[in-house]
């Protein structure tokens, strides 16, 4: 009886995806964009689930800031931005950042986390759609959308000239399918996914790491030759030139003078796999541990109950190794106290595995602090093995290793340190994603004039 009711489900769920996708494509081919002339200035759109403190969310902030400067009028549509918990330029009145759907939930009883995202972001794309209907509206140009893509449909209902999807990863890929109720909640999810991501004019990844994870993950859009365009993240060099500067005297009041800073920056998320630093301190030689101070510093939100769970359990790891008075958490940490503890750093670890691409190891590499990272995913396209720092399997006698040799030889310390600037300055600069983002969004608008003529 079971079997015959998950079989019902899986055969409505299929037809379901077939009308889905018939709807689709119907929508792509006979939906009318909007006649628009190629103007120098141009009104463009971000749309994003939750701006708070990541790397998403810091590329977001970059990508706005880019084409604001490139004199674009830009707006961010987010459905959850608490002041206490997010990046300075989305409250500071530097970038509009408008709020919709707030009040729908984040999770019911703990779960279906991913089907409350789509909801939120499919509300506030819908806000968008009426807003552009409203007397005397300017629409958007462009919209840029990341992280979800289901609601790409709805917001080619506000006939844009066209829409950007930035694929930081497929989020199908993201979670576990144990169970049959999980495949078949996540089913439709999955699905929806990869066609809708189908719908954006341009897709960027941030890695080449991530354009061959798209490849696999998406088949359908890599038989119908959907190739995605890579997009580095990028940092704001003057910027933090100016924060590292004001970070100059901020005192590490749990950092010794003379001791050593062995420095991890992650949200505190489980798959962040921040254990390893943890154990990475607790296999070094007992001499290098008395002189040393593992800080783990980064994003927490004490209404995810990950956040709160996972703070707890690095906690009660660092005592059962014996190492616990060596290391301190610092949570949601401050652009400047980052800047004083990367102005302190002895190394970095940065901890993830298969990261999509990882902009911590930049910002360390620009402050001349070298990296100990996991070898794969995205560091292995920003960190040059040897030269800005290590690459190691995750584990942590090798890590161990690799910290200790930075540790003991200062001059290949400052030695890589160096490196991994000048690589960062050459290579992951704002001056490239600038040129690159405002190309896309003009050869949108352009290409649409063309048509229109």
């Amino acid at each position: 009886m079971r079997l015959t009711s998950a079989t019902n489900v899986a055969v409505s769920v299929t037809l379901l995806c077939f009308v889905a996708t018939t709807l689709l494509i119907l929508l792509r081919m006979l939906w009318p964009r909007r006649r628009r002339q190629a103007a120098k200035n141009l009104h463009v759109g971000f749309v994003h689930p939750d701006l708070g403190i990541g790397g998403a969310e810091r590329l977001v902030v970059d990508a706005a800031i880019a084409l604001q400067q490139a004199g674009h009028d830009v707006e961010i549509i987010t459905a959850r931005h608490e002041r206490s918990h997010c990046f300075e330029e989305t409250r500071d009145g530097t970038l509009q950042v408008l709020v919709f759907g707030s009040f729908l939930p984040r999770r019911i009883l703990g779960r279906l986390y991913a089907a409350c995202a789509y909801l939120r972001m499919c509300w506030a794309s819908a806000r968008i759609v009426v807003n552009s209907l409203m007397p005397g509206a300017v629409p958007f140009d462009v919209i840029i959308v990341d992280q979800v893509s289901v609601c790409i449909p709805i917001l080619l209902l506000a006939r844009p000239a066209g829409i950007i999807f930035y694929c930081h990863y497929p989020d199908y890929l993201l979670t576990s399918r144990n169970s049959l109720a999980k495949r078949l909640y996540r089913a439709p999810l999955d699905f929806f996914e990869e066609q809708t991501t189908g719908l954006a004019d341009i897709i960027f990844v941030n890695s080449q790491f991530t354009a061959g994870v798209f490849a696999e993950a998406f088949v359908s859009l890599t038989r119908r030759k959907v190739v995605p365009e890579v997009l580095y993240p990028a940092l704001n060099l003057e910027e933090q030139d100016q924060i590292m500067s004001q970070a100059t005297g901020i005192p590490i009041e749990c950092l010794k003078k003379d001791e050593l800073l062995l420095l991890s920056v992650n949200r505190f998320e489980r798959k962040k796999n921040v254990g390893l630093a943890i154990r990475t301190m607790a296999a070094l030689p007992v001499a290098l541990q008395k002189k040393s101070r593992l800080v783990l510093a980064g994003g927490y939100d004490e209404k995810l109950p990950e956040n709160v769970e996972h703070v707890a359990e690095l906690q009660a790891l660092a005592q059962g190794l014996g190492v616990a008075e060596r290391v301190t958490q610092m949570r949601s940490v401050s652009a400047g106290i980052k800047a004083a503890l990367l102005g302190r750093a002895s190394c970095l670890l940065y901890t993830p595995d298969r990261e999509h691409f990882g902009i911590v190891p930049v910002e360390a590499m620009y402050a001349s602090v070298p990296v100990v990272a996991v070898n794969s995913g995205g560091p292995l396209e920003s960190i040059v093995e040897g030269e800005t720092g290590f690459l190691r399997p995750p584990e942590e006698s090798a890590w161990a290793e690799a910290v200790a040799e930075i540790l003991g030889d200062e001059s290949q310390k400052k030695r890589m340190g160096a490196a991994g600037r000048e690589r960062v300055t050459n290579n992951f600069s704002l001056q490239a994603f600038h040129a690159t983002l405002n190309t896309a969004v003009r050869r949108l608008v352009e290409g649409h004039a063309r048509k229109a003529e």
